[in-house]
């Protein structure tokens, strides 16, 4: 058992994610219409027929995206009599996947999942004013020199760095003028490419604060179990499993650095070799490769590829 189950974070999504699995298995469309119930919307209509800019709302997106890996959780524990337990050592999710980690371990209620991550996304859209934070990747630099970067433009603002998601992969969070002037450092300091991100808000940086007080209040009243399986935490990328630990940290999350190079970096130091995605998109099965060319993966989000992994394929 040298296996990682790993779950995407916000920018994974696209219309049309998780209608083949909910056409094909019933016990799929049954996790589309929990978590519909739960979030109080069809959630899935705007999943399957869009617009575009209402399913990457991040109050959309972050259940959405939940909602497709629980819904190939399910196929493969009904149709392939798959037992995370007994197949995986760890889990670990990139942001709100932290969550769907965390629902796929039966630690959190699929309801309660659903019903946390649209708490969690209305209140880092509603953290900060539209147009007063931002967020910038920088491409060709390493976590260090651009945590020196972020530090240096801030100039008594926020900019923090803010995912740390493979070597020379890094993204800056914080106010607009702030990540800018991060954006201009980074370039004289060599980054290959610097780019703003299409976010609405500053994640991972001080300024969500409100939410992480929002968050605080949510998760008070949630059951949390122990995982099944040890969960990587994002913000200490390393193994966790006691409830209270889990619920302090999903807090911390969200002012907290996404550090994902190093939460992969030490489940392969913990003996795993292989990396599997669970849901929408192919993100982090490309930066499991940067972070540990060693590294075998696979990406489990369609009918075809349930098959393909039941298969041994």
């Amino acid at each position: 058992m040298n296996t990682a189950f790993t779950f995407p974070g916000q920018g994974s999504q696209k219309v049309g994610m998780g209608k083949d699995l909910a056409e094909q298995y019933p016990v799929a469309r049954a996790v589309f219409d929990e978590v519909d119930d739960a979030v109080g919307k069809k959630l899935s209509q705007i999943m399957w027929e869009g617009p575009s800019d209402e399913l990457t709302l991040t109050e959309n997106a972050q259940p959405a995206l939940m909602a497709v890996s629980m819904a190939v959780m399910r196929v493969l524990e009904q149709d392939g009599h798959f037992d995370l337990a007994s197949a995986a050592r760890f889990i670990a999710g990139h942001s709100l996947g932290e969550y769907s980690a965390l629902a796929a371990g039966g630690a959190i209620s699929l309801a309660d999942t659903a019903r946390l991550l649209q708490i969690r996304g209305r209140a880092m859209q509603q953290a900060v004013p539209v147009g007063e934070g931002s967020m910038a990747a920088i491409l060709g630099l390493d976590f260090a020199p651009v945590m020196e970067i972020a530090e240096q433009a801030a100039e008594g603002e926020i900019c923090t760095a803010a995912n740390d998601n493979a070597p020379g992969q890094v993204v800056v969070s914080g106010a607009a003028k702030a990540v800018e002037r991060a954006m201009n450092l980074a370039t004289e300091k060599g980054a290959r490419r610097v780019m703003p991100l299409p976010v609405s808000a500053p994640f991972h940086c001080k300024l969500m604060e409100p939410a992480a007080d929002a968050m605080r209040e949510a998760l008070a009243d949630v059951r949390i179990n122990e995982p099944m399986v040890p969960l990587v935490a994002n913000v200490l990328a390393e193994a966790i499993s006691s409830p209270e630990q889990i619920r302090e940290k999903l807090v911390e999350q969200v002012t907290g650095t996404v550090r994902w190079r190093e939460s992969v970096l030490y489940m392969a130091g913990n003996g795993i070799d292989t990396v599997v995605e669970v849901g929408a998109g192919r993100v982090l099965s490309g930066l499991a490769r940067r972070i540990d060319r060693n590294l075998a993966t696979k990406s489990i989000g369609t009918p075809g590829e349930i098959q393909a992994y039941l298969a041994g394929e």
